[in-house]
């Protein structure tokens, strides 16, 4: 009798011991890292260094304008940064993924600030997020990456940034060529600021 009672809790424990992989897997596979996406290609990873891809690669789409609203109130519009590439980065302080790659975007700025425009663009729906607790939480950060609010979601509706975090990539020509969805890595935020330096 003991002898089927071990044998059946060791069945049950392989079975949880597979089951628990089977979701590891699920669930890794849903949180990895975003991708970079091309201009308006598929959401299908895109190899950038293939000569197949420059080659079919879709027309340049002139990235969409958008007004935000800086720390002190006044108005913003993506065109005003024309003439060097620029970084957009759709973030919520009560987002975990923004909150999670945000180091990343920080040392990339103090970097790169003086090469690449980087807008960090609050999603300010008033509710969820203020203008004052957005800026509580980069002050208690000691970010000093550019902060911007989107107040008026102009920005996330001209992106469809409906889901966060979001970063796009738009070359100092105004070309809107690459888009992440979800968190990234410093590799791939340093891929993207690459494709449009």
């Amino acid at each position: 009798m003991k002898g089927k009672k071990l044998i059946a809790a060791v069945a049950a424990l392989i079975l949880v011991i597979a089951g628990a992989s089977f979701a590891y897997a699920k669930l890794s596979e849903q949180n990895r890292p975003a991708q970079l996406q091309e201009n308006n290609t598929p959401a299908e990873d895109v190899d950038i260094d293939s000569e197949e891809s420059a080659e079919s690669a879709a027309p340049l789409i002139e990235a969409p304008d958008f007004t935000v609203y800086d720390a002190e109130g006044g108005a913003v519009r993506l065109s005003d940064f024309r003439g060097k590439p620029v970084v957009v980065n759709f973030w919520a302080s009560w987002c975990g993924y923004c909150v999670m790659e945000m180091p990343d975007f920080n040392d990339l700025y103090n970097e790169l600030g003086g090469e690449v425009h980087f807008l960090m663009i609050n999603v300010t729906d008033g509710r969820q997020e203020t203008v004052d607790s957005a800026r509580s939480f980069i002050e208690e950060l000691g970010y000093g990456f550019p902060v911007y609010y989107d107040t008026e979601l102009d920005a996330a509706s001209a992106y469809g940034a409906y889901s966060l975090p979001q970063t796009m990539f738009i070359d100092a020509e105004g070309y809107f060529i690459a888009r992440a969805t979800g968190a990234i890595t410093a590799e791939t935020l340093r891929t993207g600021i690459d494709m449009i330096k």
